[in-house]
């Protein structure tokens, strides 16, 4: 199998919200970066992978394992931080790399002495101590101790600064130089993952809206500014996706490929644009 994540038809309705048939495929070797809006589905969804709460319909396979089915064989091999972690607060750094030895078959207890220092954690500290990005560090310190092959992340670089940032996604990437490993992070923060993530994935109102490789996203679309006649004009050659009319001109994002001669400037788009207009805009041909 070549997918580290596959879900097909992935659904799970609540009373107000509901995720709609989710389809998405994260390939291994690969980080992608699911992102959404704050209440767009993205815990949900990723709960709902790992049968935290039960779907309502659809399949998921985890590193070609049936989620449902299977999962108490592929706990093993997924390194799971959520947005809250839950490890109890009397509990040290050290006491919980103990627990975890006597949890995981793999659990490397050097890998997670190196991964507490590297990220500044005392290791003496109680969890209740810590602030909030202490306990996701100590999260990912854990989930890179047993030798996962999947890491789930649920806005995992919440509330750490810059600097811890940068060593965190660092972490990440060399997490997926063994091709057999994968990454998938949530995160409203569209910086955060833009710099880090292989693949893109957009949720918005339990959608999935967007899902493609970044570098060839990134190629695909543009800014257009111009008078409303450019716009139109791209428009006419179906090129828009959205736009946004100021005082002073027009700015849509386009299809770069599609845009006609001579109308307007063209200037790149970042990951955050793209977002922003396809969930306010029309569908992306």
């Amino acid at each position: 199998m070549n997918e580290a994540i596959k879900t097909e038809g992935l659904t799970k309705r609540y009373r107000g919200f509901a995720l709609e048939g989710l389809d998405l495929t994260l390939p291994r070797g690969v980080i992608m970066g699911l992102i959404g809006e704050n209440g767009a589905g993205k815990s949900t969804a990723i709960k709902t992978m790992l049968d935290v709460v039960h779907k309502d319909g659809g399949r998921v396979t985890l590193l070609g394992r049936d989620a449902e089915r299977d999962l108490s064989l592929t706990k093993e091999e997924i390194g799971v931080v959520p947005d809250e972690v839950g490890i109890p607060g009397q509990l040290s750094a050290y006491e919980v790399g103990r627990i975890m030895q006597r949890t995981y078959k793999n659990w490397d207890a050097d890998a997670y002495r190196r991964h507490i220092d590297a990220l500044g954690l005392p290791p003496k500290k109680k969890f209740s101590t810590y602030s909030r990005g202490m306990k996701m560090k100590l999260g990912i310190a854990v989930a890179l101790s047993h030798g996962a092959k999947l890491l789930i992340l649920d806005e995992a670089t919440s509330g750490l600064d810059p600097v811890v940032r940068d060593e965190v996604t660092d972490m990440f990437r060399d997490f997926t130089r063994d091709e057999e490993c994968s990454v998938l992070i949530s995160s409203h923060i569209v910086s955060d993952l833009e710099k880090i993530c292989d693949y893109i994935a957009f949720l918005h109102g339990g959608r999935l809206i967007l899902c493609e490789e970044k570098d060839r996203m990134l190629e695909k679309y543009c800014i257009l500014r111009g008078e409303p006649a450019d716009i139109e004009a791209a428009r006419v050659r179906g090129a828009v996706v959205g736009e946004r009319r100021g005082t002073y001109g027009c700015e849509a994002l386009a299809v770069r490929e599609l845009l006609p001669a001579g109308c307007g400037a063209v200037g790149d788009a970042g990951i955050e644009d793209i977002f922003i207009y396809t969930v306010k805009g029309e569908s992306v041909k």
